[in-house]
């Protein structure tokens, strides 16, 4: 039985409180994405209908081959009375939260031809409000963006104006600090943070294409006006020929404490690191600095001399866990490799202890692998780290006969087994497997963190250098030329004659994990192929999650999948409660706020164009149905998995019989005129 106390007191601040909002990316500065509404519950799921959908246009004004490359991956903020978020081509669009109609929008007019390495993304922005303002005045609340063409964007969060006093007109455009191959090869993906007067940003940058790439140089202004105050580059350049260890995934702030938290990417190039040598410090890191000034305070390396593209994806989550020492505050960091590294927050310690593991050697001429990579040892790992061939996938024999072969040719001596020539090496998680840039969620009340990941396999092949001269990499397939190195790379996902991954399903799964006792209290699949397998077929496989996920107080987890919908999780067993119809996949992190005395979850359904979904530029909200209202009888039966084809069978099988009645009933006519 529930708290019926606190039930009380929740209905109270929904019914009183003229709203409740969601004011950072991740929900706070930390990146909990945990809310304390509760509106919502396991009980009352099945009551949830769409409240408003809003569409950005993007799908009407903008060309199919721009589309093609878009992403649609943001969150929408709750401030200021509206909600605001960016598309894919760095619009900025406030709605009004009832009604999803539009209030404003910014439009940077980010060039057509930037063609950004990464696609065009925008993950979301970043709201800040000074106090040093009188109110009233104008951009005393702003909306921080970075853009696909590398600008920071400051706009008055009431009207969606350019902050004139930041920058030039609104705007600072960053330095790659070297000559771009191209306009597209350094964007910034993931929204800046703020904290002590300014605002702090990553890059996004192209992999693989050379040794001596752009640095991945964080970079911070003065939130008012925009002037330089400190950048730091991960890297620490002494005897080594690299660039990168950038952060593109969203950062986290300790206010409190003054301290940023970044996680630090791979350095260039991602699959060979024979020109840097050693442990490649700071990179595939967490690490904090004072925010105020950029000095280093503490460092924590996931990987040692990555060679896998096993960059840090996620913000790192800012919680305070419950320890028979007492309460502890810490940071989260969950990886590709679905490892969970717990730290304290001021030392940056493991809080319990990380093992140093010697891992597969041998790697290609000129590689120097570091003998060991640490693993934490009270905490169980999210995802399987070895993948073997009598566990081929197949929906026929002979697929899953071919899976074995695919799965039996090649490198495969578990986790960290380093890139090889020929058939290639089989990493198993894949380069973005585990927890991607959609983190995870931290319940605070029940202590529990939840994460969604990722389970396929990719090959990648060394192609050395004289082999890679006009190389044509087949469709599907990654290829990085890796200049200034002795090889290119190729990588491509394992999978079967029928496009289907060859490891065992599930190939998406939300986990529950509690951190004190360090086990997996449930998992459960998410997703299924409707959205990718002919005919819409439904196959309950779990698809590939990089999005994250909502933790609620009334006990409900939301997420999106590759299919087209969102659903609801019951955070005590890990059942599926719920799924609402999306109008194409929502991959994307949902979130909530209760305005009016009613609770609202909202999600970005737009696809992904690098997972091979449907595309579309939505923005769709649901809340429960009020007096009067009920789910619809299509939401209940057709707008399931599989109910659209089931509803075709049957609506064709209905045709077929009603055809075949015609015709039995006009032969039967016709022999009796005759």
């Amino acid at each position: 039985m529930r708290n019926w106390i606190g039930g009380i007191l929740a209905l109270i601040a929904l019914s009183v409180a003229p709203a409740l909002g969601w004011e950072h990316w991740g929900a706070d500065r930390g990146g909990s994405r945990f809310t304390p509404l509760d509106q919502i519950n396991p009980d009352n799921t099945g009551r949830l209908i769409e409240a408003w959908r809003f569409q950005t246009g993007d799908l009407l004004r903008r060309t199919p081959a721009q589309m093609a490359r878009t992403k649609f991956e943001a969150t929408p903020l709750f401030v200021e009375d509206s909600l605001i978020f960016c598309t894919p081509f760095n619009e900025v669009i406030a709605l009004d939260p009832a009604s999803g109609r539009q209030k404003w929008r910014f439009d940077p007019r980010v060039a057509p031809d930037v063609r950004p390495a990464n696609r065009w993304v925008c993950r979301g922005v970043t709201y800040w409000r000074d106090d040093r303002a009188t109110s009233g005045a104008t951009c005393r609340s702003r909306i921080f963006m970075g853009t696909n063409d590398a600008r920071i964007v400051a706009l008055d969060a009431a009207t969606g104006l350019p902050c004139a006093d930041f920058g030039a007109q609104g705007e600072v455009k960053l330095d790659p600090g070297m000559p771009l191959d191209g306009p597209g090869e350094f964007q910034i993906t993931s929204p800046p943070v703020v904290g002590r007067d300014v605002v702090v940003v990553g890059s996004a940058l192209a992999d693989n294409r050379r040794v001596s790439a752009p640095k991945g140089t964080v970079r911070a202004f003065d939130v008012r006006s925009g002037a330089p105050r400190w950048s730091w580059d991960p890297l620490v350049h002494d005897g080594i020929e690299a660039g990168h260890a950038n952060v593109w995934a969203p950062m986290s702030v300790d206010d409190e404490r003054g301290l940023l938290f970044l996680p630090t990417s791979s350095p260039s190039p991602d699959f060979w690191g024979g020109k840097r040598p050693g442990n490649n410090v700071y990179a595939n890191s967490v690490v904090a600095l004072k925010i105020g000034t950029g000095e280093m305070v503490w460092s924590f390396q996931t990987v040692h001399h990555d060679v896998w593209d096993y960059d840090v994806p996620a913000q790192p989550t800012l919680a305070r866990i419950d320890l028979a020492s007492g309460p502890r505050d810490v940071v989260i960091q969950a990886t590709k490799q679905g490892f969970l590294f717990v730290l304290d927050r001021a030392t940056g310690q493991p809080i319990w202890p990380v093992e140093e593991r010697v891992v597969p050697q041998g790697g290609v001429e000129g590689e120097a692998l570091s003998p060991t990579q640490p693993f934490p040892t009270h905490l169980p790992t999210l995802v399987p780290q070895r993948v073997i061939p009598d566990e081929a996938f197949g929906v026929t024999f002979w697929d899953r006969g071919k899976c074995r072969d695919e799965l039996a040719s090649g490198r495969n001596e578990g986790l960290y087994t380093p890139p090889a020539t020929g058939a290639g090496t089989l990493l198993f998680p894949m380069t973005g497997g585990g927890v991607n840039w959609g983190g995870v969620a931290f319940d605070p009340v029940r202590q529990v963190l939840y994460a969604n990941t990722s389970r396929a396999v990719h090959r990648v092949t060394l192609i050395p250098r004289a082999k890679a001269q006009n190389y044509k990499p087949p469709a599907g397939t990654d290829f990085g030329a890796q200049r200034g190195a002795p090889f290119a790379m190729r990588r491509a996902l394992v999978t079967s004659p029928l496009g289907m991954p060859c490891n065992k399903p599930p190939w998406g799964a939300m986990v529950a994990v509690d951190l004190k006792a360090g086990k997996v209290l449930w998992e459960s699949k998410v997703g299924t192929t409707e959205d990718i397998a002919p005919l819409g077929l439904a196959l309950a496989t779990g698809t590939p999650l990089v999005n994250g996920l909502l933790a609620t107080r009334g006990g409900v987890i939301f997420t999106g999948a590759m299919d087209a919908y969102l659903r609801a999780y019951d955070a005590k067993t890990g059942s599926e409660l719920w799924q609402g119809r999306l109008p194409v996949p929502g991959i994307a992190n949902p979130m909530t706020y209760a305005i009016g005395g009613e609770q609202y979850v909202v999600i970005a359904a737009g696809g992904h164009s690098e997972s091979g979904t449907s595309i579309g530029d939505s923005v769709v909200a649901f809340r429960l149905a009020r007096d009067g209202e009920a789910p619809s009888l299509r939401s209940l039966y057709i707008d399931r998995p599989g109910g659209r084809l089931r509803a075709g069978a049957i609506t064709l099988g209905a045709v077929l019989a009603l055809l075949l009645a015609v015709g039995i009933v006009w032969r039967t006519k016709r022999k009796g005129r005759a």
